[in-house]
């Protein structure tokens, strides 16, 4: 949270995108109890227990709330449905729909997450960040639109040129949801929430204005009209060069950075407030000096400044737990 504020604290904070997973074996035996993985989302019982047990395996500052970008669309109705080896599937958005779907509300649906940012915030201890998260409506629409993950979004993209309005009051009310759903995390005990912009890295720089930047400054803004004081992190991966304004244009108060973001410009962006990143989850996979070098490669270019340590994207499940009690100790200086 100090970071958050803009200051610089040594030894940086850390915690991993997608720090409960599978590369735990406790994860995955509580995985398999609660049957399908919206289950596990949906149970708060199940969803305190695996975001917890990364925080008591390796005493990250911060855990995330455990849940999935994909609840928003779940909760107004689109069918979700996580199938093994394939990933999310939904029910495709044909523009006709879009009037209709403009309409509804969360309703009820997420109370189970509410109920376990509440209970998180309750066992967790006092000084371990507790996290909330939404996806950006850009990265939502496009599951949205092509009812399931694509290599390169061609799907929403043609959408958005074909039926640009249309598609814009789609974000609209993406993003509309998407503030009252960290509204309500918020109140119910997340310190700090991060919007994920998984997919802003296919978006030429008109579009990444228009369906990256605007969608997120209008959750932003909502969220701090009603909680002034509300603490955010956005994560635009793959944005490359458009991070530049993305902060000043968002008003995020730190912005996450993908592996691929160069240390040199990471520390331009830093100028302006936190930074979170960037390690590659590969370099976790590989363990030994790979993993060292790239830690503290950012260490020596980003440590002077405001930085949460991080991962340029979620941990993979091939990672060895023992290579994130390396990466732990590392960043902590403590001993390998």
């Amino acid at each position: 949270m100090d970071v958050l504020e803009g200051k610089t604290v040594t030894p940086p904070p850390v915690w991993l995108m997608r720090q409960a997973g599978r590369y735990l074996p406790e994860y995955r035996q509580t995985r398999a109890k609660a049957g399908s993985f919206l289950d596990l989302c949906y149970t708060p019982e199940y969803a305190v227990e695996v975001t917890l047990q990364p925080i008591r395996r390796y005493g990250f500052d911060a855990a995330i709330l455990f849940s999935d970008i994909l609840v928003i669309p779940d909760a107004i109705g689109r069918n979700v449905r996580f199938e093994e080896g394939s990933g999310p599937q939904l029910d495709p958005l044909s523009v006709d729909e879009i009037d209709a779907l403009t309409k509804t509300e969360l309703g009820n649906k997420l109370e189970p997450v509410y109920e376990t940012v509440r209970r998180l915030r309750q066992e967790l201890p006092a000084e371990t960040t507790l996290l909330g998260f939404c996806g950006a409506p850009w990265t939502i629409a496009t599951y949205l639109i092509a009812g399931h993950g694509t290599p390169d979004q061609a799907p929403a993209r043609l959408f958005a040129y074909q039926h640009p309005d249309a598609f814009a009051k789609l974000l609209d009310h993406i993003a509309d949801l998407s503030a009252a759903y960290l509204i309500r995390q918020i109140d119910s005990g997340a310190d700090a929430v991060q919007i994920f912009d998984s997919w802003a890295g296919v978006l030429g720089e008109v579009e990444f204005e228009r369906y990256a930047v605007k969608p997120v400054r209008r959750i932003i803004d909502k969220v701090r009209a009603a909680r002034p004081g509300a603490k955010i992190i956005a994560f635009a991966k793959g944005a490359g060069y458009l991070l530049k304004t993305y902060r000043q244009a968002t008003q995020a108060d730190a912005i996450g950075l993908d592996w691929s973001v160069p240390l040199s410009f990471a520390k331009e962006l830093q100028k302006d407030g936190a930074v979170q990143g960037n390690l590659d989850p590969m370099r976790v996979v590989a363990g030994g000096r790979a993993l060292d070098e790239g830690i503290d490669a950012i260490l020596q270019e980003l440590g002077s400044g405001p930085l949460i340590f991080n991962l340029g994207h979620g941990i993979t499940p091939q990672a060895d737990p023992a290579n994130v009690t390396r990466l732990v100790s590392r960043v902590r200086g403590g001993p390998i």
